[in-house]
């Protein structure tokens, strides 16, 4: 269960975008993939080695451009992940031109992806049935005391966790998103730490760059996808 309901109207706008995007994709691709422009500047250009991008700490599509077969949701599935089909894009080119070629499938498996995810969607409540962790309903607050009981501590206090230590990461867009969370068994952590996939594919940059033009460096920095406040923060 989240924490909160979706909107009333969020499954009926989420099938509308999916329906259209498979269309705005292959415009995508149509303009771009073909233009012999588009693909002089990006073949052959930030060549990024398999072992290279283990050896730097990338994921995500720019290491699966480069060959390395490796997808959280695929191979340590979390959120239902197992439940869904779809495939890993790979290739073996390991250049700007394989990164934009790996986005442009991932965006068509992530369309198939949400829609099972819509299809399968069980009916009843969403928002998870936990008290003492999320927030009561406003209704039940009105007419029961332990509701508003259960309010006021999660706002003032937030809630205990058990000691201990944990690390979960999702493939996020950009790559592997992984937090690493601390308890002392109090309501607040002890230690948080997050594992950003942009931090760690910048410092690929150098090996990508090395002996190409100037005017290059910006089409492999567009291909790896950073943002800048993963980095500097």
């Amino acid at each position: 269960g989240l924490a909160l309901e979706p909107p009333l109207d969020f499954y009926d706008r989420v099938q509308a975008l999916i329906r259209i995007l498979p269309e705005k994709i292959d415009e995508y691709q149509n303009l771009l993939t073909g233009n012999p422009i588009w693909v002089g500047r990006l073949k052959g250009v930030g060549i990024l080695s398999a072992a290279d991008g283990i050896a730097l700490g990338v994921t995500g599509p720019p290491l699966r451009a480069s060959g390395v077969d490796w997808d959280l949701r695929r191979d340590m599935p979390y959120s239902s992940y197992e439940k869904f089909q779809f495939k890993v894009p790979i290739s073996n080119e390991c250049d700007v031109w394989a990164r934009y070629i790996i986005r442009l499938e991932e965006m068509r498996e992530s369309v198939k992806i949400c829609q099972q995810a819509l299809d399968g969607m069980p009916d009843g409540p969403i928002k998870a049935d936990s008290p003492k962790v999320v927030l009561p309903d406003r209704e039940k607050m009105k007419t029961q005391m332990e509701s508003l009981i259960y309010h006021f501590k999660i706002v003032t206090e937030g809630f205990p966790v058990p000691a201990g230590e944990v690390y979960q990461a999702v493939e996020s867009p950009r790559g592997e998103m992984g937090y690493y969370v601390v308890s002392d068994g109090t309501a607040k952590p002890y230690r948080v730490h997050m594992r950003n996939p942009s931090f760690a594919t910048l410092q690929a940059l150098q090996v990508m760059c090395e002996g190409r033009m100037l005017a290059d460096v910006v089409a492999v920095i567009g291909s790896i996808d950073i943002v800048l406040g993963e980095i500097d923060r």
